[in-house]
C-alpha cells in the first residue's frame, strides 16, 4: 500500500489542525487508540487529559465559551459516551459550539450487542445539533469540516461525530481541505429603520442581551448604542459579563433570584428589544412576565438561527443576524433625539445598584461581604466560573462583572460546571486570575478534577461554600413540604484537606473577617488553592434562612 496513504486516526488529527484546533479535552480509550497515536506526532495540539469524561466535555464547553471557536472533546464508547453527555446537554442548551468525537464497536460488530456498543444517533438525538458515523476513512476531512460548520451556523450546539475502531487503521488519500468559515447575518437596513421607529414610540424601553456568539466588539457597540439611546440593559440568566456593570445604562439582570422590582420592570415595558438569547422560562419567570403567545410588548427579537424566531412568543420585528453584525449596525443607527425614558433607565440603573448591596445572614459567615471583597481585589479581566447552586445567587446579585468573557456557567444548571470551566479558562488565559464557586454538592460531582488541575500546574482559586446540603433542593422543601426534609443533607470531607491531599493549597475559613488573608494566601499559592467557606445551613439566599421560608409555609397552610 502507498506509504503516502493517510490512517483515519491520522487524518482526524490533521483534519484539527486544518481548522485551527489547539487544544483538545479526552479521555483515552481504546476505541479511539489509533487517534491517540496520531496526536503523539501533533504536538502543537495540547491533549488535557481528565479523571471523567463529564469534566472533560465540561472543560471542552468553557473552552468554546471562552473562545469562541468550537470546543473539541474525544472520549471512549459506551460509558464514555454516557458520562459526556451531561456536558453535551450543557452546550446544548447553552448554545456553545462543540465538537466532540466518540470511540466505536468495529463496524463488523455493528447490532451484535457487542462490547460497549450504543447507537449515538439516538443516544444524542435531542441534545446535539448533528450526529454522524464516519465510514469510509477517504471522507473524514468532508465530515469533520462539516462538523465545525454546523457547530457555529445558526445558534451555535454541539455536534457529534462517531468514529468506528476500524476505520481508524483504514488508510485513504484525502485533501483536509481549508479553515472552516463562520458564517455571518446581518440585519437588512428595513429592519434596522423599523427598529428605530418602533424605539420612537417607546415610553418604558428594555432591552435584555444573551446567548453565545458575542465578541469584545460586539459588547462596546451594544454597550454605546444603549448609551446613544438611553435605555437600560438586562443581561440574561449567567450571561452578566455582556454588559459592564458598572455603566450607567445596565440595569440588572433578567435571572433566578432577581429583584422583585426588576420583574415589575419587565412587565411593565412597553417595547422590548431581546439581542441573543430565547426568552427562556428563566428570563421570563416561568412565563409569567410576557404573555405567550402574543406579549403585550413590543417585542423585537433579534437572533442569529431564523428557526429560533417564534419559537415561543411572536415578535412585532423579527431579525436574523449575528451579534457582531447587529451591534455595529445598531451603534451605526442614529440616535434617538431626546429620549422621554431617561427616568425610567435612571430608576431601574439605581434599583439595580441598591439590589447589589450586601445583605446581613445569619452565623458568622457573610458570604455577600466575601463577594464584595472579591469586587475590590480581583482585576476587571479574572474570570469568574461556577456551577450550580443556591450560592451561586451571591455572585449573581453581588458580584460586578466588568471584563469580557469574565463569567463562565452552565445556562442549563448542571452541577459540577465550575471546577472544569475554571480549568479551562485558566488553560486559556494562564495570566489571568481564575476563581471557582462551587458548593459542597456541586464540587463532588467532578471535584477529582482537581487532579488535572495539579497536574497542569494551575494556579486557580476555588472557593467552596460548605452548607452540609443540597441547598437548593433543601429551599424548595422547605417552601412546598416544611419540616418534611429528606435526602438533601450531606456528610462531607474535610474539603480543605482533600486538596492538600492532591497536592494544592487548602485552608478553612469560618468568619467573614478571615476571608481577606486567606484569599491573599490562596492567591500567592502558585498551585491550585482551595478555601472552604463554612456557611450557616440555615442560610439559603441573599434575600431568606430556611426557617423564613418554612414558616411560611406553615402559616399559609
Amino acid at each position: 500500500m502507498s506509504s503516502n496513504l493517510r490512517t483515519g486516526g491520522q487524518l482526524i488529527v490533521d483534519s484539527l489542525r486544518t481548522h485551527g484546533v489547539d487544544t483538545v479535552y479526552c479521555l483515552p480509550g481504546e476505541s479511539y487508540l489509533h487517534v491517540l497515536d496520531a496526536f503523539h506526532d501533533a504536538p502543537e495540539i495540547r491533549l488535557v487529559v481528565c479523571r471523567q469524561e463529564g469534566g472533560a466535555a465540561y472543560m471542552a464547553d468553557a473552552d468554546a465559551k471562552i473562545t469562541g471557536k468550537p470546543g473539541v472533546l474525544f472520549v471512549s464508547r459506551g460509558p464514555g459516551a454516557c458520562n459526556a453527555s451531561v456536558g453535551i446537554h450543557t452546550a446544548f442548551q447553552d448554545s456553545t459550539p462543540m465538537v466532540v468525537f466518540i470511540g466505536q464497536i468495529p463496524r463488523a460488530s455493528a447490532e451484535r450487542f457487542a462490547f460497549q456498543e450504543i447507537d449515538y444517533r439516538r443516544m444524542y438525538s435531542q441534545s446535539a445539533k448533528w450526529i454522524a458515523q464516519i465510514e469510509d476513512a477517504a471522507r473524514i476531512p468532508e465530515m469533520v469540516s462539516r462538523a465545525f460548520h454546523v457547530a457555529m451556523a445558526g445558534r451555535p450546539g454541539p455536534v457529534i461525530l462517531v468514529i468506528p475502531e476500524d476505520m481508524q487503521e483504514d488508510r485513504a488519500q484525502a485533501e483536509t481541505g481549508k479553515h472552516y468559515v463562520m458564517p455571518r447575518a446581518y440585519p437588512v437596513p428595513d429592519d434596522m429603520t423599523r427598529l428605530r421607529g418602533l424605539l420612537e414610540r417607546a415610553e418604558r424601553p428594555l432591552v435584555i442581551v444573551g446567548g453565545s456568539g458575542w465578541n469584545t466588539k460586539a459588547r462596546e457597540d451594544l454597550a454605546a448604542f444603549a448609551e446613544a439611546n438611553a435605555l437600560p440593559v438586562l443581561t440574561a440568566f449567567r450571561r452578566q459579563d455582556l454588559m459592564d456593570n458598572r455603566h450607567p445604562n445596565f440595569a440588572g439582570k433578567a435571572a433566578l433570584g432577581r429583584d422583585p422590582k426588576l420583574a415589575t420592570r419587565m412587565r411593565d415595558c412597553d417595547v422590548l428589544l431581546v439581542v441573543g438569547t430565547q426568552l427562556t422560562d428563566i428570563i421570563t419567570d416561568e412565563y409569567s412576565l410576557l404573555d405567550v403567545p402574543r406579549p403585550k410588548q413590543t417585542l423585537m427579537h433579534v437572533l442569529s438561527g431564523a428557526d429560533e424566531l417564534g419559537r415561543i412568543y411572536q415578535p412585532e420585528l423579527p431579525i436574523v443576524s449575528t451579534m457582531p453584525e447587529f451591534c455595529a449596525a445598531a451603534r451605526a443607527m442614529k440616535p434617538i433625539a431626546d429620549p422621554r425614558w431617561r427616568e425610567w433607565t435612571a430608576e431601574a440603573v439605581a434599583e439595580e445598584r441598591a439590589w447589589r448591596k450586601p445583605t446581613k445572614s445569619p452565623g458568622p459567615l457573610n458570604l455577600g461581604e466575601v463577594v464584595a471583597h472579591l469586587n475590590t481585589v480581583l482585576p476587571d479581566d479574572a474570570i469568574v466560573a461556577q456551577g450550580a447552586g443556591n450560592f451561586t445567587a451571591w455572585l449573581r446579585r453581588f458580584y460586578v462583572y466588568r471584563g469580557f468573557p469574565t463569567e463562565i456557567g452552565p445556562i442549563n444548571g448542571s452541577m459540577g460546571y465550575g471546577l472544569p470551566a475554571a480549568i479551562a479558562a485558566k488553560l486559556r488565559h494562564p495570566g489571568r486570575t481564575v476563581v471557582c464557586m462551587t458548593g459542597d454538592g456541586d464540587f463532588l460531582m467532578t471535584g477529582q478534577e482537581l487532579a488535572t488541575a495539579v497536574g497542569e500546574n494551575l494556579a486557580i482559586v476555588i472557593l467552596l461554600v460548605n452548607n452540609g446540603a443540597y441547598g437548593t433542593i433543601r429551599m424548595h422543601q422547605e417552601t412546598h413540604y416544611p419540616g418534611r426534609v429528606i435526602a438533601t443533607k450531606l456528610t462531607n470531607p474535610d474539603f480543605a484537606a482533600l486538596a492538600r491531599a492532591y497536592g494544592g493549597h487548602g485552608e478553612t475559613v469560618t468568619r467573614t473577617e478571615e476571608f481577606a488573608a486567606a484569599f491573599d494566601r490562596a492567591l500567592s499559592a502558585g498551585k491550585p488553592a482551595l478555601i472552604q467557606l463554612m456557611l450557616d445551613p440555615d442560610v439559603t439566599t441573599p434575600s431568606t434562612t430556611l426557617t423564613a421560608l418554612r414558616e411560611k409555609a406553615l402559616a399559609a397552610r
